[in-house]
């Protein structure tokens, strides 16, 4: 008969089901005398159809064709679900426990020098505090732990809730265990929003061991229940809680010597000698106290006991003629220091042979035991069952959850002795045990969802083809049982291993329950991903039922995107109105001209063609005082001068130009506010190129339009007489340019050059030979330095006897003097183009031209610079 204790009659038909030949588990569906592989009673029973609730959809998990989801209908919702009792509670912590071992007990280990830890535990908790006890592995924390279970049962109204954190990284299937343990709500995994509105109103002590995250989501975890105290059993490596978390830290630290003597003859059954009391001493040094490690210890000397006492046997009587084995001489001695720091080989070459099988399989499937009910089929004994008792009394095994796995340090220790040599064959066997237990109509999934560490490490070991089949089998399993994170995992891995068989169906259904599960889950842009492969795969196949239903999830997808969409809008961006930048510029006192980039001839910026303009207005009314020498020709760059000129009339309306724009020209060409129209040529100058700018004062908000009226009529008047002033400047620009150019041709006389205020004519063959529109080819200007002369100046330097030439005004006259020459024919000055100075200083430099002789007067031309 099976000898499982302590489960349930669900638990015992799936744990002990039919074997494989080899397996003489008891079981209804298979007599145990048969030596092939047991089949069941009935015709096989049909596939495992599960029904979930999954927040807003319904969930069919279909083993056969993939799982079928749609929303939930009208009618169908449930309700608020009830919290458990008492006994529920109780029957809930009895199944979260590791399961009875079958064999004879095994004695109790007394919790010694945690008496002060205890009592700190069970007070922080009682005032709702969160605690996290730190200690190493080995040193007694999980035994700590069902000592405040004890302590705590009375103190929340949700009682003490147990759950394992180990392999768990992020608190999501941590929150979902903690709703399960506390609500009845069987097949229903609510959707995030929900599941965070429930576990709010739990209150419970939650005993969290094998904690292995910390920082951010260990606090995410608090926040979420903030009603719940917790005790976190970590270790030191596991990252530590923020500062925020506000969780108080306990310690555990190795026992002294004398507990450590105390436990070890509790293990042992017996006082220690002096010997052994010396090397539990020196054991005790070297392992820094850790429990497990006289748990270990008392394990090695019983066995020593065992071992000594049968030699005393042989002695009595003598060996008969059949037997093997060779009488030993001599007492088996104390295990060395060595030994006894790491006693796993030791200890294991002392137990039976189908517990070092089983310490195989474990060490194949990194660390994780099997149930105890599937040793037989795997180990091929039909008493391997009772190994699991025998290496847990080692010390060998330790509780993690509702398993067994290898203690701390034992893995390592047995690989170094070639436990670990046969793991790719030993999973490969566990795989294809796993592959026909997992598919058995008669093993519930909630079955199957405990042994998910083990599944996971045989699938992570197998070949490819068990490892598909293996995936194929236990997928559904892991969906009905609300194991999701597990479900996950087997479908990746599943995926994968289909797609390097080459098994195109498979990889199929495997991207299928990917999609199905990003759904569920809300991760709509992975679904679609998922689903969209998958059908590809089905189509290429011809597979029409399979194409229907991943169609039919897609198209669950495309409503979720479509209400995410009209939930959430995405964010639209208006371009700022450029009304008010137009009518900055088109206001009356600031003439912009339109923005245009600058030639090559030209790299002057338009403040310093501004400026030239306004500065060489004065030498364009100054003009007729000019008569002739080379010093008083000034020397123009015509491609400058034109493009300055044609930036000055602003002949066309103004256009919105961009705010960079208004803002560099603004303090350039500030504006003069009147109050009237001006009316004479000189306060048209005046308001477009004041002498001394001042700030403009910060603009108004003006309105996008701007009404019509006296205002507008008047800036009208202005932009005309602005016209009529830049005609006028180039008239008188090209007058100059002209005179200047003729007398340039004629000889100096022999005293230097000389202006007389006497009239003469002009020689009519120097007018012929060069035009306004024909300058001479002249050198470039070069910048002087500062507080330095134009070449001009510098010819006509005072000298004695002669009278220095007068400074020129910086106003232009607004009358200039154009009297015709006595004997000479006035001649209408023709239009050409302007050509203002340019140079490179901001100051004005008067240029003065030495006289011919006593009385004679003298006049200057200044020399204008940006």
């Amino acid at each position: 008969m099976d000898r499982t204790q302590g489960q349930s009659g669900r638990d015992e038909q799936g744990a002990g089901g039919p074997g494989t030949p080899s397996s003489a588990s008891a079981s209804a569906a298979a007599p145990a005398s048969t030596g092939q592989a047991p089949t069941p009673s009935g015709p096989p029973g049909p596939a495992r159809v599960v029904t979930l609730t999954a927040g807003d959809f319904t969930l069919t998990v279909n083993p056969v064709d993939g799982s079928e989801i749609e929303p939930l209908r009208p009618g169908t919702e449930r309700g608020r679900p009830a919290k458990r009792d008492a006994a529920a509670r109780a029957v809930r912590d009895a199944a979260a426990r590791p399961p009875v071992l079958p064999g004879p007990p095994i004695s109790g280990r007394p919790l010694l020098a945690r008496g002060e830890e205890l009592e700190r535990l069970v007070r922080l908790l009682g005032r709702g505090r969160s605690v996290r006890l730190t200690g190493p592995s080995g040193s007694g924390r999980s035994a700590l732990l069902d000592a405040v279970a004890a302590r705590c049962a009375g103190l929340a109204p949700d009682g003490v809730v147990r759950i394992s954190g180990y392999g768990h990284q992020q608190p999501g299937e941590l929150l979902h265990a903690l709703y399960a343990t506390v609500y009845d709500a069987p097949r229903e995994r609510p959707e995030r929003d929900e599941l965070l509105a429930r576990v709010r109103d739990i209150g419970a002590v939650v005993l969290l061991d094998d904690l292995e995250m910390g920082g951010s989501a260990l606090d995410e975890l608090l926040r979420a229940t903030p009603e719940c105290a917790y005790l976190l059993a970590a270790t030191p490596e596991t990252k530590a809680p923020s500062d925020d978390s506000h969780v108080e830290e306990v310690f555990l630290t190795g026992l002294g010597k004398e507990d450590c003597v105390a436990l070890l003859e509790a293990g042992l059954g017996r006082p220690l000698t002096d010997e052994e009391t010396a090397w539990a001493g020196d054991l005790r040094f070297a392992s820094e106290g850790l429990p497990l490690r006289f748990v270990q210890a008392a394990a090695m000397l019983r066995q020593r006991d065992e071992l000594n006492h049968s030699d005393e046997d042989d002695d009595e009587e003598e060996p008969g003629v059949f037997e093997e084995r060779p009488r030993d001489s001599g007492v088996v001695p104390l295990p060395t220091l060595a030994e006894g720091a790491a006693p796993a080989e030791l200890l294991a070459s002392r137990v039976s042979e189908s517990a070092r099988a089983a310490l195989r399989i474990a060490c194949a499937l990194g660390g994780e035991l099997p149930h105890h009910a599937h040793l037989p089929a795997l180990v091929g004994d039909t008493h391997a069952d009772t190994a699991v008792a025998e290496l847990l009394d080692c010390g060998l095994l330790t509780p993690v959850g509702t398993r067994y796995r290898l203690a701390a340090g034992v893995a390592r220790q047995l690989e170094d002795v070639g436990y670990g040599d046969t793991a790719s064959e030993e999973a490969r066997t566990a795989a294809r045990h796993y592959a026909w237990w997992t598919g058995h109509a008669s093993v519930v999934p909630e079955r199957v969802g405990r042994e998910a560490d083990a599944v996971l490490a045989a699938l992570a070991g197998a070949d490819v083809v068990a490892a598909a089949v293996l995936a194929r089998t236990a997928a559904p399993a892991f969906a009905a049982s609300l194991h999701w994170e597990a479900w996950e995992r087997v479908l990746r891995s599943g995926a994968e291993a289909a797609r390097k068989a080459g098994e195109v169906a498979e990889q199929a259904y495997f991207h299928h329950e990917l999609g199905v599960l990003a759904l569920c889950e809300g991760r709509v842009d992975r679904a679609r991903a998922e689903l969209e492969t998958s059908i590809g795969l089905r189509g290429a196949l011809a597979d029409k039922r399979g194409t229907v239903a991943g169609r039919r999830a897609l198209a669950l997808v495309v409503d979720r995107e479509v209400a995410g969409a009209a939930a959430s809008p995405p964010l639209r961006l208006e371009a700022p109105a450029a009304a008010s930048e137009a009518v900055t510029v088109a206001t009356p006192a600031t003439p912009a001209t339109p923005a245009t980039p600058a030639t090559p001839a030209t790299p002057a910026t338009p403040a310093v063609r501004t400026d030239a303009v306004t500065k060489a207005v004065p030498a364009a009314k100054s003009a007729p005082a000019l008569r002739s020498g080379p010093a008083a020709a000034p020397r123009v760059d015509p491609a400058v001068s034109a493009a300055a000129v044609t930036r000055v009339a602003p002949v066309t309306p103004a256009v919105p130009v961009s705010a960079e724009a208004v803002t560099r020209m603004t303090p350039v060409v500030p504006a003069n506010r009147r109050s009237e129209p001006p009316t004479t040529l000189s306060e048209v100058f005046e308001d477009a190129f004041p002498l001394s700018p001042q700030p403009a004062p910060p603009a108004a908000p003006v309105p996008a339009t701007v009404p019509a009226g006296p205002a507008r009529g008047a800036g009208r008047r202005r932009r005309v007489l602005l016209a009529a002033a830049g005609a006028l400047t180039v008239v008188a620009l090209g007058t100059v340019v002209s005179l200047a150019m003729s007398s340039s041709d004629t000889e100096p006389p022999a005293d230097g050059p000389a202006v007389s205020s006497t009239p003469t004519t002009a020689a009519p063959t120097t007018v012929q030979q060069n035009s306004g529109n024909d300058p001479a080819e002249e050198p470039p200007v070069t910048a002087p330095s500062d507080g330095g002369t134009t070449p001009g100046a510098s010819a006509a330097a005072p000298s004695p006897g002669r009278t220095p030439g007068r400074t020129p005004s910086r106003r232009p006259s607004s009358t200039p003097s154009n009297s015709p020459r006595p004997g000479t024919p006035s001649t209408a000055p023709t239009a050409t183009e302007p050509t203002p100075t340019v140079t490179e200083t901001g100051e004005a430099t008067p240029t003065a031209t030495a006289p011919t002789g006593p009385g004679t007067a003298t006049a200057t031309s200044p020399t204008t610079a940006p």
